[in-house]
């Protein structure tokens, strides 16, 4: 580890991290969900039905999960930004083969592998972020990271829908890895060099072993309720991006492709709600922030019931607005509340039940969906909302999160 203490607000390098990891966001979770606003026309396309289409998307999501762990490894061994740049380059070129996937078999192997490669930057960014950033404005750099997750989701739906619809899902896909090529660029070029983690062998034998590191991680309660709230937040709202475009195309609403991508929109409120999040968290507290910021989601979901189309646009606005706020601060406390030598990993684990709760509640909520109906989908949301705040209550309070 270094003694460095930290770009501070203002600094040249404290710009140039906030925007290269800016665009490695967009990169990053532009090509992850690149299918989700074309899945009712891969299925129209295939054959197959939502729940299947949907495993585009948990593909994706599983093989990141998959992934953390190991990037975390990589990262400590060959430093924070090596890691990030060889994993986003490889997502990319694994992205731009996936529009060729002559049948849906194929088309899961390669977004599989995309989601291994694409691993790298949420498993080590928040990681990196907590180590070159001072520890006083961590929650508000991390609020501006997920920002541009937030964006890089939008952007990559907003893009592959509207094209899609005119020449095919195929060249929906690809248009997206043109927008993450672009993207990874800026990333390389703008986010600056490690300077308060020292990468090597010699870091590594003498700090606790990788199996350590997770034991001390898994045994932490704060950390375990953290992981919580990515599994069960992430995959509740995962499941309702991926079937409200479903159940929009049906009776009552009827709309049109291009008017269930517009949707995607709602995402401007993440844009918007996860930076403020963090410079809250800073003032009146994690936990505090964190509780509310789920009640703002679960009411949101609790609107997505009524058979209105503009009170379903609002629900969507509020939903997405609270989950993203909820996000950035369970992310950024993360890496915070671990011990510094296991903070890579404290952030791995994190990714990994977030990206679990994508594939798992992205896949099986489509099963509720097709069987039960929207209002039970709904219901469900609601229940993965209220056990993250349960969960939240017992063990991060400030008493215990100290």
């Amino acid at each position: 580890m270094s003694d460095f203490a930290g770009h501070l607000p203002g600094s040249r390098d404290y710009r140039r991290l906030l925007v290269g990891l800016f665009f490695g966001g967009v990169a990053t979770f532009a090509q992850l969900y690149a299918t989700q606003a074309l899945l009712p026309q891969i299925a129209s396309d295939t054959g197959a039905d939502a729940a299947t289409v949907a495993l585009t998307v948990s593909a994706s999501t599983f093989g990141l999960a998959a992934a953390v762990i190991p990037w975390s490894v990589v990262a400590d061994r060959v430093g924070r930004v090596p890691a990030m740049a060889v994993g986003i380059v490889a997502a990319t070129v694994l992205g731009g083969l996936a529009p060729l996937a002559p049948d849906v078999g194929v088309l899961l192997a390669l977004r599989l592998g995309e989601g291994v490669a694409l691993g790298a930057v949420p498993a080590v960014a928040l990681a990196y972020l907590s180590e070159e950033v001072d520890v006083r404005h961590v929650a508000a750099a991390a609020g501006s990271y997920i920002a541009g997750t937030t964006v890089g989701g939008l952007s990559g739906r907003l893009l592959s829908g509207p094209v899609g619809e005119l020449f095919g899902w195929r060249w929906g896909v690809g248009s997206v890895i043109v927008l993450c090529a672009l993207a990874s660029a800026v990333f390389l070029a703008l986010v600056p060099r490690a300077r308060g983690f020292v990468p090597g062998r010699s870091a590594l034998v003498a700090g606790p072993s990788l199996a350590a590191r997770l034991r001390t991680n898994l045994r932490s309660p704060v950390q375990l309720a953290l992981y919580a709230q990515g599994f069960l937040l992430m995959g509740a709202f995962v499941a309702v991006y991926n079937y409200l475009g479903f159940h929009l195309r049906e009776a009552p609403f009827l709309l049109a492709p291009g008017a269930v991508t517009l949707l995607f929109l709602a995402y401007l409120a993440g844009t918007v709600s996860s930076p403020r999040a963090g410079v809250l968290a800073v003032r009146r507290g994690r936990f505090t922030v964190l509780i509310g910021s789920i009640g703002v989601m679960a009411l949101g979901a609790v609107i997505l019931v009524v058979p209105f189309t503009p009170a379903v646009v609002a629900g969507l606005i509020v939903f997405t607005a609270g989950f993203f706020a909820a996000h950035a601060v369970a992310s950024g406390w993360t890496p915070i509340a671990a011990e510094p030598q296991a903070r890579a990993q404290a952030s791995s684990l994190y990714y990994l039940g977030y990206y679990g709760g994508s594939s798992v509640f992205g896949w099986a909520l489509g099963i509720v969906y097709a069987g039960v109906g929207w209002e039970a989908f709904v219901a469900v949301v609601v229940v993965l909302c209220g056990l993250g705040a349960v969960l939240a209550s017992l063990a991060l309070r400030p008493k215990h999160a100290g």
